[in-house]
């Protein structure tokens, strides 16, 4: 891929760009190899999953700078100004069809960004999502309700701008930090999910649920962990921070329990949304919203495979501990770290990890997800 914010030096973001994809893809594949080979002895690698590597990305982080009427959206520059983005390559096609109508309608409404070095405006972000089916939810990140009336008067415009948006948002972000989102969501819109149809699972993604930022990839993240489950043919399957379902979801079956848990409510609502548009069954699909830890007092067991996805810190040594004692006798885990992966493998000391595989989510980055399926050793 070609890109003229890198050639201009504008952005650094694709650290990997000028290394051809499948030479990236090579080396991610013999790096996470190298880090998982004491804790993995003899795991048998299945061939590296890509795609394409432009336009990719379901999911646009865009920080919002400049002036009423001239909103630029981007990243924020070492000077802390903004870096306007929207015709980064990355984005999916939607996405790309979509910013610069989304950007007249900021400029049209009014909306004030906020300037970092000053810690004054209101627009801090923009969120875009884009289902493979073209559909998108749109998320202001605003400092405070300031705009809420103007947005919700204004969103009639919004929607005949662009007419595939079914879901937009604001998010309530008060605190000068780095932090993207706050604890306060308030949806304009009669749907409040995107409905993301992954395979044969159609998903529902909240405003503030994470997923997988490459559509494609995830498919065959999600396909493969069903093969292995398959393969495995468990009674229940427990889902460890299950987000909206997408794993427990992709593992259901004939006479099957499939069972997730997740600390974010609105994502537990999204799954059982999922589960019952597949007309599963309400005893052989249960979601409840709690801690990863408490698992055994929240789901339906005992567990004949376990999925752990948990975010890059990794498993917590409670949980290491309950997982090299429970009574499965399969477990998937799906990292997109592979240092705290090694490190909770060398932890599980009754598990050996049979097969691997790497998924390039983030092509010209460092970054990957792995997934690897264990047995008892």
């Amino acid at each position: 891929m070609r890109c003229d914010y890198h050639d201009r030096g504008v952005c650094r973001s694709c650290t990997l760009l000028a290394i051809p994809h499948p030479d990236q893809v090579a080396a991610k594949q013999a790096a996470v190899a190298a880090v998982l080979a004491s804790a993995a002895p003899g795991v048998r690698w299945l061939e590296p999953v890509s795609g394409p590597d432009h336009g990719f990305r379901n999911k646009a982080k865009l920080v919002a700078e400049g002036s009423v009427g001239e909103v630029s959206l981007g990243i924020l520059g070492p000077d802390g100004r903004g870096v306007d983005l929207r015709e980064c390559g990355l984005h999916d096609p939607a996405i790309a069809t979509a910013l610069p109508r989304l950007s007249a309608v900021i400029d049209d409404i009014g909306l004030i960004p906020y300037a970092v070095p000053t810690r004054r405006g209101e627009l801090k972000h923009v969120v875009v999502t884009a289902a493979p089916t073209g559909e998108l939810m749109i998320r202001f990140v605003l400092r405070s309700t300031h705009h809420e009336a103007l947005l919700r008067s204004r969103l009639p415009r919004l929607l005949e701008a662009m007419p595939t948006t079914r879901v937009v948002s604001l998010n309530i972000q008060p605190k000068p930090a780095a932090i993207l989102a706050g604890e306060r969501e308030i949806v304009l819109t009669q749907q409040d999910s995107l409905r993301m149809p992954i395979g044969p699972v159609p998903l529902h993604l909240p405003p503030d649920a994470f997923f997988q930022t490459n559509t494609a990839v995830a498919t065959a993240l999600y396909a493969q962990a069903r093969a292995w489950v398959v393969e495995s043919a468990p009674r229940t399957v427990w889902d460890l921070y299950c987000g909206v379902g997408g794993f427990a979801l992709h593992a259901a079956g004939p006479g099957r329990v499939v069972a997730g848990v997740e600390i974010a409510a609105g994502a537990i609502a999204a799954a059982r949304r999922s589960a019952a548009e597949l007309g599963l069954d309400p005893g052989l699909a249960r979601f409840a919203a709690g801690d990863a830890s408490a698992a055994y007092d929240l789901l339906p067991g005992p567990p004949d495979l376990v999925v752990v996805n948990p975010p890059r810190r990794g498993l917590d040594p409670g949980l290491v501990a309950w997982l090299d004692a429970c009574p499965a006798d399969t477990l998937v885990y799906s990292s997109c770290n592979p240092v705290t992966l090694a490190r909770d493998l060398a932890g599980l000391a009754t598990w050996r990890a049979r097969e691997a595989r790497l998924f390039d989510m983030f092509p010209h980055t460092d970054h990957h997800e792995v997934a690897v399926v264990c047995d008892r050793s």
